[in-house]
């Protein structure tokens, strides 16, 4: 399992390496860590980092990994030294940079404009007003079903997404085949040919 930190300080690498590290706030550091532990829950059905993730006024939040930024309030986040990518496995590497690629070129209000929206935080904050402060965790299994959610939609957005789907509904409409094609091959098979 990973510290929330060293994903925080991954992702504020990137954008220094991108050029928008003016853009790096603990807001949207706060976001893209919620989205990371959505996505890593749906991918392999455990959490990335065992840091608590609540439903705080302006979206999720991982207090711990808040709490190491919060000098900073809404300024550009320092970029980290890098010893921290030695800790970091290959594999989970893979998976944060693809995050990074996906919503890393989202404004952190945008980001919490899309927390808001979505069921896992809105759930945990049941009966609150909008203004009202909150500790309340965000459970993992809508966590889970967020990432499930999320993952059909980076699916689709993929530019090879289209001509796949064509591909198969040709070759479906064609084919004389009499097997009947169990729950999960579809996606299956659609996934490794988008990988």
């Amino acid at each position: 399992m990973m510290d929330s930190l060293n994903v925080a300080r991954y992702f504020i690498v990137k954008a220094y390496e991108d050029g928008i590290e003016a853009e790096m706030t603990n807001m949207k550091v706060q976001k893209l860590l919620y989205y990371t532990q959505c996505l890593h829950l749906a991918l392999y059905d455990e959490p990335l980092f065992d840091e608590e993730i609540q439903a705080w006024r302006y979206g999720p939040v991982c207090p711990p990994a808040y709490k190491f930024y919060s000098e900073f309030e809404a300024n550009q986040l320092p970029i980290p030294s890098q010893e921290f990518l030695l800790q970091i496995p290959d594999e989970k590497k893979k998976l944060l940079e693809e995050i990074w690629e996906y919503f890393g070129g989202y404004h952190a209000y945008r980001l919490s404009g899309m927390t808001h929206l979505e069921f896992p935080w809105q759930k945990a904050r049941k009966g609150l007003l909008p203004q009202a402060s909150s500790t309340q965790p965000i459970l993992l299994k809508d966590m889970k079903a967020l990432g499930y959610q999320k993952l059909d939609v980076i699916e689709r957005d993929n530019p090879a997404y289209e001509p796949v789907m064509c591909e198969v509904l040709k070759d479906t409409s064609t084919s004389q085949s009499s097997t009947r094609i169990g729950k999960g091959e579809v996606r299956d098979w659609l996934k490794s040919l988008l990988d």
